[in-house]
Protein backbone atom coordinates (compact mmCIF):
# COMPACT_ATOMS: atom_id res chain seq x y z
CA UNK A 1 0.00 0.00 0.00
CA UNK A 2 1.21 3.37 -0.55
CA UNK A 3 1.23 6.56 1.57
CA UNK A 4 0.76 9.55 -0.80
CA UNK A 5 3.26 12.75 0.33
CA UNK A 6 0.82 14.42 1.06
CA UNK A 7 -0.92 16.96 4.32
CA UNK A 8 -4.17 16.03 3.43
CA UNK A 9 -4.34 13.09 6.19
CA UNK A 10 -2.42 15.19 9.11
CA UNK A 11 -4.84 17.58 9.34
CA UNK A 12 -8.21 15.19 9.27
CA UNK A 13 -9.86 13.96 12.71
CA UNK A 14 -11.62 10.90 11.09
CA UNK A 15 -14.44 9.07 12.68
CA UNK A 16 -14.71 5.35 11.34
CA UNK A 17 -17.96 3.56 11.79
CA UNK A 18 -17.48 -0.42 11.71
CA UNK A 19 -14.22 0.08 12.52
CA UNK A 20 -13.79 -2.77 14.66
CA UNK A 21 -15.50 -4.86 11.41
CA UNK A 22 -13.56 -6.99 8.76
CA UNK A 23 -13.19 -4.05 6.21
CA UNK A 24 -13.08 -1.54 9.52
CA UNK A 25 -9.80 -2.63 10.98
CA UNK A 26 -7.60 -2.65 7.62
CA UNK A 27 -9.31 0.95 6.99
CA UNK A 28 -8.21 1.77 10.20
CA UNK A 29 -4.19 -0.19 9.43
CA UNK A 30 -4.19 2.29 6.26
CA UNK A 31 -5.30 5.39 8.09
CA UNK A 32 -2.31 5.29 10.70
CA UNK A 33 0.13 4.70 7.89
CA UNK A 34 -0.88 7.32 6.27
CA UNK A 35 -0.80 9.72 9.78
CA UNK A 36 -4.03 10.49 10.28
CA UNK A 37 -3.75 13.03 12.78
CA UNK A 38 -6.99 11.61 14.81
CA UNK A 39 -8.48 8.50 14.55
CA UNK A 40 -12.00 7.63 16.28
CA UNK A 41 -13.89 4.06 15.93
CA UNK A 42 -17.49 4.99 17.86
CA UNK A 43 -18.61 1.30 18.34
CA UNK A 44 -21.82 -0.36 20.78
CA UNK A 45 -22.03 0.05 23.60
CA UNK A 46 -20.98 3.23 23.84
CA UNK A 47 -22.21 4.41 20.32
CA UNK A 48 -25.10 2.37 18.68
CA UNK A 49 -25.62 4.27 15.07
CA UNK A 50 -29.48 3.50 15.60
CA UNK A 51 -29.91 5.49 18.63
CA UNK A 52 -29.82 8.98 17.06
CA UNK A 53 -28.83 10.71 20.66
CA UNK A 54 -25.48 8.46 21.15
CA UNK A 55 -24.61 9.70 16.97
CA UNK A 56 -25.00 13.33 18.34
CA UNK A 57 -23.33 12.62 21.47
CA UNK A 58 -20.37 11.29 18.87
CA UNK A 59 -20.59 14.22 16.35
CA UNK A 60 -20.26 16.61 19.39
CA UNK A 61 -17.35 14.63 21.45
CA UNK A 62 -15.51 13.65 18.50
CA UNK A 63 -15.86 17.07 16.41
CA UNK A 64 -14.85 14.25 13.25
CA UNK A 65 -14.34 16.43 9.78
CA UNK A 66 -14.18 13.16 8.05
CA UNK A 67 -16.37 10.57 8.39
CA UNK A 68 -15.41 7.04 6.61
CA UNK A 69 -19.46 4.76 7.34
CA UNK A 70 -18.61 1.24 7.05
CA UNK A 71 -20.48 -0.03 9.61
CA UNK A 72 -23.29 -2.59 8.33
CA UNK A 73 -24.78 -5.68 9.18
CA UNK A 74 -23.92 -7.94 6.83
CA UNK A 75 -24.24 -11.42 5.76
CA UNK A 76 -24.42 -14.53 3.26
CA UNK A 77 -27.60 -15.37 1.60
CA UNK A 78 -29.14 -17.76 4.02
CA UNK A 79 -29.15 -14.63 6.68
CA UNK A 80 -30.48 -12.57 4.08
CA UNK A 81 -33.11 -14.69 3.69
CA UNK A 82 -33.83 -15.19 7.51
CA UNK A 83 -33.68 -11.79 8.50
CA UNK A 84 -34.58 -9.82 5.89
CA UNK A 85 -36.40 -7.20 8.34
CA UNK A 86 -33.21 -6.51 10.41
CA UNK A 87 -31.02 -6.20 7.67
CA UNK A 88 -33.21 -3.53 6.18
CA UNK A 89 -34.02 -1.37 9.34
CA UNK A 90 -30.28 -1.64 10.87
CA UNK A 91 -28.51 -0.53 7.55
CA UNK A 92 -31.09 2.18 7.43
CA UNK A 93 -31.15 3.32 10.29
CA UNK A 94 -27.54 3.42 10.50
CA UNK A 95 -26.73 5.11 7.96
CA UNK A 96 -29.65 7.95 6.85
CA UNK A 97 -29.63 9.80 10.47
CA UNK A 98 -26.04 9.68 10.46
CA UNK A 99 -25.76 11.60 7.12
CA UNK A 100 -28.13 14.02 8.50
CA UNK A 101 -26.67 14.81 11.78
CA UNK A 102 -23.37 15.02 10.45
CA UNK A 103 -24.33 17.28 7.78
CA UNK A 104 -26.00 18.99 10.55
CA UNK A 105 -22.83 19.27 12.71
CA UNK A 106 -21.02 20.49 10.08
CA UNK A 107 -18.72 17.22 9.11
CA UNK A 108 -16.42 18.47 5.81
CA UNK A 109 -16.69 15.30 4.16
CA UNK A 110 -18.66 11.65 4.34
CA UNK A 111 -17.32 8.36 2.12
CA UNK A 112 -20.78 6.26 2.69
CA UNK A 113 -20.37 2.85 1.33
CA UNK A 114 -23.01 0.94 -0.49
CA UNK A 115 -23.01 -2.47 -1.90
CA UNK A 116 -22.95 -4.87 -4.78
CA UNK A 117 -26.41 -6.20 -3.46
CA UNK A 118 -27.88 -3.22 -4.82
CA UNK A 119 -27.23 -3.87 -8.48
CA UNK A 120 -30.28 -4.92 -10.70
CA UNK A 121 -30.73 -8.79 -10.19
CA UNK A 122 -30.16 -8.84 -14.24
CA UNK A 123 -27.73 -6.15 -14.73
CA UNK A 124 -25.26 -6.20 -17.94
CA UNK A 125 -21.99 -7.50 -17.34
CA UNK A 126 -19.40 -5.58 -16.34
CA UNK A 127 -22.08 -3.88 -13.93
CA UNK A 128 -21.59 0.07 -14.84
CA UNK A 129 -22.74 2.48 -12.39
CA UNK A 130 -25.46 3.85 -14.95
CA UNK A 131 -26.97 0.62 -14.49
CA UNK A 132 -27.98 0.90 -10.45
CA UNK A 133 -31.90 1.81 -11.19
CA UNK A 134 -32.50 -0.57 -14.28
CA UNK A 135 -33.91 -2.85 -12.18
CA UNK A 136 -35.20 -4.53 -9.21
CA UNK A 137 -32.15 -6.26 -7.01
CA UNK A 138 -32.13 -10.32 -6.53
CA UNK A 139 -34.06 -10.94 -4.03
CA UNK A 140 -32.81 -13.15 -1.19
CA UNK A 141 -30.37 -9.52 -0.97
CA UNK A 142 -32.93 -6.56 -1.91
CA UNK A 143 -33.70 -5.34 1.38
CA UNK A 144 -30.10 -5.25 2.48
CA UNK A 145 -29.07 -3.60 -1.14
CA UNK A 146 -31.96 -1.35 -1.24
CA UNK A 147 -31.52 -0.02 2.53
CA UNK A 148 -27.40 0.45 1.98
CA UNK A 149 -28.58 2.28 -1.99
CA UNK A 150 -30.48 4.81 0.06
CA UNK A 151 -27.73 6.71 1.15
CA UNK A 152 -26.57 7.50 -2.73
CA UNK A 153 -29.81 9.03 -2.56
CA UNK A 154 -29.09 11.28 0.21
CA UNK A 155 -25.60 11.79 -0.72
CA UNK A 156 -27.10 13.51 -3.92
CA UNK A 157 -30.03 15.24 -1.86
CA UNK A 158 -28.04 16.68 0.32
CA UNK A 159 -25.21 17.53 -2.11
CA UNK A 160 -28.04 19.53 -3.88
CA UNK A 161 -29.62 21.06 -1.52
CA UNK A 162 -26.70 21.74 1.00
CA UNK A 163 -23.27 21.58 -1.10
CA UNK A 164 -23.08 18.57 1.42
CA UNK A 165 -19.41 16.79 0.62
CA UNK A 166 -20.34 12.97 0.67
CA UNK A 167 -19.23 10.31 -1.69
CA UNK A 168 -20.63 7.20 -2.43
CA UNK A 169 -18.67 3.92 -3.41
CA UNK A 170 -19.86 0.44 -4.55
CA UNK A 171 -17.29 -2.30 -3.33
CA UNK A 172 -17.61 -5.76 -4.33
CA UNK A 173 -17.54 -9.12 -2.61
CA UNK A 174 -14.59 -8.49 -0.31
CA UNK A 175 -12.16 -11.25 1.36
CA UNK A 176 -9.19 -11.37 3.30
CA UNK A 177 -7.53 -11.81 6.52
CA UNK A 178 -9.83 -11.43 9.23
CA UNK A 179 -13.21 -12.19 7.30
CA UNK A 180 -16.45 -13.40 9.14
CA UNK A 181 -16.19 -17.53 9.39
CA UNK A 182 -19.15 -17.63 11.61
CA UNK A 183 -21.47 -20.25 9.16
CA UNK A 184 -25.02 -18.19 9.74
CA UNK A 185 -23.47 -15.29 8.38
CA UNK A 186 -20.12 -15.84 6.44
CA UNK A 187 -20.23 -14.73 2.76
CA UNK A 188 -18.68 -17.37 -0.20
CA UNK A 189 -15.20 -17.19 0.10
CA UNK A 190 -14.60 -17.95 3.93
CA UNK A 191 -17.52 -20.77 4.02
CA UNK A 192 -16.13 -22.24 1.35
CA UNK A 193 -12.26 -22.49 3.31
CA UNK A 194 -13.91 -23.33 6.28
CA UNK A 195 -16.27 -26.45 5.05
CA UNK A 196 -12.73 -27.44 3.36
CA UNK A 197 -10.24 -26.84 5.98
CA UNK A 198 -12.91 -28.41 8.31
CA UNK A 199 -13.65 -31.19 6.15
CA UNK A 200 -10.25 -32.37 5.53
CA UNK A 201 -8.93 -32.02 9.05
CA UNK A 202 -12.09 -34.49 10.01
CA UNK A 203 -11.16 -36.22 6.80
CA UNK A 204 -14.49 -36.11 5.16
CA UNK A 205 -15.30 -37.75 1.78
CA UNK A 206 -17.14 -34.46 0.24
CA UNK A 207 -18.29 -31.17 1.18
CA UNK A 208 -21.99 -29.48 0.34
CA UNK A 209 -21.80 -26.06 -1.91
CA UNK A 210 -25.29 -24.13 -2.09
CA UNK A 211 -26.52 -24.02 -5.68
CA UNK A 212 -25.26 -25.60 -9.03
CA UNK A 213 -22.20 -23.72 -9.19
CA UNK A 214 -22.78 -21.59 -12.25
CA UNK A 215 -23.09 -18.19 -10.89
CA UNK A 216 -20.32 -16.00 -11.11
CA UNK A 217 -18.62 -13.77 -8.96
CA UNK A 218 -15.75 -10.96 -8.58
CA UNK A 219 -14.16 -10.33 -5.61
CA UNK A 220 -11.49 -7.27 -3.99
CA UNK A 221 -8.83 -8.44 -1.79
CA UNK A 222 -9.33 -6.63 1.63
CA UNK A 223 -6.69 -3.91 1.91
CA UNK A 224 -7.22 -3.17 -1.84
CA UNK A 225 -10.56 -2.46 -0.71
CA UNK A 226 -9.46 0.04 2.06
CA UNK A 227 -7.15 1.57 -0.31
CA UNK A 228 -9.67 2.70 -2.80
CA UNK A 229 -11.31 3.82 0.09
CA UNK A 230 -8.33 6.51 1.23
CA UNK A 231 -8.01 7.32 -2.43
CA UNK A 232 -11.64 8.44 -1.99
CA UNK A 233 -11.47 10.67 0.21
CA UNK A 234 -8.59 11.98 -0.52
CA UNK A 235 -9.39 12.72 -4.39
CA UNK A 236 -12.77 12.76 -5.01
CA UNK A 237 -15.54 15.11 -4.71
CA UNK A 238 -19.20 14.32 -6.12
CA UNK A 239 -22.15 11.96 -5.46
CA UNK A 240 -22.08 9.70 -8.63
CA UNK A 241 -21.72 6.51 -7.63
CA UNK A 242 -18.25 4.53 -7.56
CA UNK A 243 -17.53 0.79 -8.15
CA UNK A 244 -14.46 -0.87 -6.39
CA UNK A 245 -13.49 -3.96 -7.96
CA UNK A 246 -10.79 -6.32 -9.53
CA UNK A 247 -12.26 -6.73 -12.69
CA UNK A 248 -11.79 -10.68 -12.20
CA UNK A 249 -14.89 -12.95 -12.48
CA UNK A 250 -14.87 -16.60 -11.36
CA UNK A 251 -17.52 -19.26 -11.15
CA UNK A 252 -18.24 -20.94 -8.17
CA UNK A 253 -17.75 -24.10 -9.35
CA UNK A 254 -14.06 -22.98 -10.17
CA UNK A 255 -13.72 -21.25 -7.05
CA UNK A 256 -14.86 -24.36 -4.71
CA UNK A 257 -11.93 -25.94 -6.76
CA UNK A 258 -9.10 -23.49 -6.54
CA UNK A 259 -9.75 -23.11 -2.41
CA UNK A 260 -9.84 -27.07 -2.48
CA UNK A 261 -6.69 -27.32 -4.23
CA UNK A 262 -5.23 -24.43 -1.57
CA UNK A 263 -6.75 -26.07 1.46
CA UNK A 264 -5.46 -29.75 0.92
CA UNK A 265 -9.08 -30.71 0.42
CA UNK A 266 -9.08 -34.07 -1.93
CA UNK A 267 -13.14 -34.78 -1.42
CA UNK A 268 -16.26 -34.51 -3.79
CA UNK A 269 -18.02 -31.16 -3.91
CA UNK A 270 -21.13 -31.98 -4.15
CA UNK A 271 -23.77 -28.78 -5.27
CA UNK A 272 -27.06 -28.69 -3.38
CA UNK A 273 -29.41 -27.36 -6.39
CA UNK A 274 -32.28 -26.85 -4.01
CA UNK A 275 -30.34 -24.05 -2.96
CA UNK A 276 -30.63 -20.32 -4.42
CA UNK A 277 -27.18 -19.37 -6.56
CA UNK A 278 -28.00 -15.96 -5.67
CA UNK A 279 -27.27 -13.30 -8.37
CA UNK A 280 -26.56 -15.06 -11.51
CA UNK A 281 -23.35 -13.20 -12.54
CA UNK A 282 -21.28 -9.98 -10.95
CA UNK A 283 -18.43 -8.33 -12.75
CA UNK A 284 -17.76 -4.93 -12.46
CA UNK A 285 -16.55 -1.97 -14.41
CA UNK A 286 -13.63 -0.14 -12.74
CA UNK A 287 -13.44 2.24 -15.05
CA UNK A 288 -14.40 5.43 -13.09
CA UNK A 289 -12.70 4.72 -10.20
CA UNK A 290 -9.09 4.58 -12.54
CA UNK A 291 -10.50 7.57 -14.08
CA UNK A 292 -11.62 9.60 -11.14
CA UNK A 293 -9.12 8.65 -8.16
CA UNK A 294 -6.47 6.43 -9.56
CA UNK A 295 -7.35 3.12 -8.12
CA UNK A 296 -6.55 -0.24 -9.46
CA UNK A 297 -6.87 -3.51 -7.45
CA UNK A 298 -2.96 -4.90 -6.86
CA UNK A 299 -3.66 -8.11 -5.34
CA UNK A 300 -3.48 -11.81 -7.19
CA UNK A 301 -6.47 -13.66 -6.95
CA UNK A 302 -4.85 -16.61 -5.63
CA UNK A 303 -2.06 -15.11 -3.22
CA UNK A 304 -5.17 -13.09 -1.34
CA UNK A 305 -6.46 -16.81 -1.14
CA UNK A 306 -3.41 -17.88 0.26
CA UNK A 307 -2.89 -15.42 2.85
CA UNK A 308 -6.56 -15.56 3.52
CA UNK A 309 -6.45 -19.35 4.24
CA UNK A 310 -3.17 -19.20 6.02
CA UNK A 311 -5.10 -16.40 8.55
CA UNK A 312 -8.13 -18.70 9.01
CA UNK A 313 -6.10 -21.89 9.95
CA UNK A 314 -3.75 -19.95 12.39
CA UNK A 315 -6.95 -18.57 14.02
CA UNK A 316 -8.35 -21.64 14.35
CA UNK A 317 -5.45 -23.46 16.33
CA UNK A 318 -5.70 -20.49 19.01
Amino acid sequence: MTTPETDFWPQQRVAVTGGKGFLGTHVVAALRARGAGFIHVPAPPECDLRNLEDVRRMLRDVRPTLIIHLAARVGGIGANREHPADFFYDNLMMGVPLVHESWKAGVQKMVLLGTICAYPKFTPVPFREEELWNGYPEETNAPYGLAKKMLLVQSQAYRQQYGFNSVFLLPVNLYGPGDNFDPAFSHVIPALIKKCVEARAAGADHIEVWGDGSATREFLFVRDAAEGILLAAEKYNDSEPVNLGSHFEISIRDLVGLIARLTGFKGRVLFDTTQPNGQPRRKLDVSRAARLFDFHARTDFEAGLRETIAWYEAARKK
